[in-house]
């Protein structure tokens, strides 16, 4: 009886345990969302996380610009599970949408594209959901993937060479924050912080001659780590050119 009573105590903390972990995963926040162009909302056109064209069509164009997640642009390149709550209209499997610029609504978390917003309402329901100027939701930040996609830098296309470098993460899988670049200076043999210039753009003048080595602080899952990526940058690097890192964050 013994042996059988620890079992069951064994077998009964187990499923207590999965439980917990299930509902965790399920940690969802309500707000209010809306979408792109709809009255109330305000955006900046020129996108504030300075993504340029790839923050209109990354993922399937799926794509959102938000408030308090903001945080003043370190909350860009996140991705977010977004749900409606409308009965009849909203569909259960939602939809994911990555943090490409700044926008606020009227009590509203996101604005959405008109693409991501429609992926909100169950199949041939899209037209009944846009006269809502802002709905219900509820979201959850979760890992980003780009199957197929390395960790890539972009040189902003305000960059001069050689006096003045502006660079761009894409692509950053996992759940993390970019919360600080810094270039090895092989002359001093000593890292220099670059500057965030806005949104998700960091910049530095009289960057260093030769090819470039950056190193990229990320924080998410309860912890803060560097991502060395040597010589990543060339040294004849042009404005507006991308370079694969041939690595990704995990």
């Amino acid at each position: 009886m013994g042996f059988a009573a620890k079992s069951y105590c064994s077998l009964l903390c187990m499923l207590v345990l999965l439980f917990t972990i299930c509902y965790s995963q399920d940690n969802y926040v309500s707000s209010k969302a809306t979408y792109s162009g709809s009255p109330g909302c305000f955006e900046r056109p020129s996108g504030a996380c300075g993504y340029g064209e790839f923050g209109r069509k990354v993922n399937n164009a799926n794509v959102a610009g938000v408030s308090m997640l903001y945080k003043n642009g370190s909350g860009c390149g996140a991705c977010y599970h977004v749900r409606c709550k409308i009965p009849k209209i909203c569909s259960y499997d939602g939809v994911t949408v990555v943090v490409t610029d700044f926008g606020e609504g009227d009590g509203t978390d996101f604005i959405l594209s008109d693409r991501a917003y429609a992926k909100l309402a169950v199949p041939n329901a899209a037209l009944e959901l846009f006269p809502y100027a802002a709905v219900d939701i509820e979201y959850q930040r979760i890992s980003c993937r780009y199957p197929g996609y390395n960790l890539k830098i972009k040189v902003h296309e305000k960059s001069n060479f050689p006096g003045y470098l502006a660079v761009i993460v894409l692509y950053q899988a996992g759940v993390y924050d970019i919360t600080a670049i810094e270039v090895w200076q092989a002359d001093d043999l000593e890292w220099r912080c670059m500057r965030r210039s806005f949104g998700t753009v960091w910049d530095l003048p009289s960057p260093p001659s030769g090819p470039l080595t950056l190193k990229v602080q990320v924080s998410g899952n309860g912890c803060t780590k560097w991502v060395q990526m040597t010589n990543v940058v060339p040294s004849n690097w042009k404005a507006g050119v991308v370079y694969d890192t041939a690595i990704q964050l995990s």
